[in-house]
């Protein structure tokens, strides 16, 4: 990629995330917090380096069954605890299509720490999906998710 692009695309996602910022006063522009800043590791427009993961169809689908369910019931397990580690920062399904399966992103820029992160997988342990990682760039406030999330589940009613 042209620097010309790298810089287009971080004018885009500037101009998108100030927008966003935008929403309760369009007249006025979201006051810039040095600390978050700091504490996430934004560059001057808001953004930092994380790993990207697609998983993907592996070669060992394991039959249904208990040892299935217990595979899957591992892989949400792994997933809670690097994202109480603060390692794993988003994760959720894909449609399967192309065998596209689901997608991690790490709040790391060093593919050898998500590999061995994904590695710790269940799914992947036994083949059932295979990982693909991909440096990212893209907004530090990803990093709120695992703050705000709890937040938004709304508790089931017995």
């Amino acid at each position: 990629m042209t620097t010309a692009a790298v810089a287009a695309c971080l004018a885009a996602l500037t101009a998108l995330t100030s927008g966003a910022a935008l929403a309760q006063s369009p007249s006025a522009a979201a006051p810039y917090d040095a600390a978050q800043a700091q504490v996430w590791g934004a560059n001057a427009q808001g953004l930092r380096g994380y790993v990207f993961v697609l998983l993907k169809t592996g070669p060992k689908r394991m039959p249904d069954g208990p040892e299935r369910d217990a595979m899957f019931k591992g892989h949400f397990a792994n997933m809670a605890r690097l994202a109480q580690e603060g390692l794993l920062v988003y994760a959720g399904p894909l449609d399967g299509q192309n065998g596209l399966r689901g997608l991690f992103i790490f709040a790391t820029q060093d593919l050898e720490i998500a590999r061995q992160a994904v590695d710790t997988d269940p799914v992947i342990a036994h083949g059932e999906m295979v990982a693909d990682l991909h440096r990212h760039f893209g907004s530090a406030a990803l990093l709120a998710v695992n703050e705000w999330h709890p937040r938004l589940v709304k508790p089931q009613q017995p």
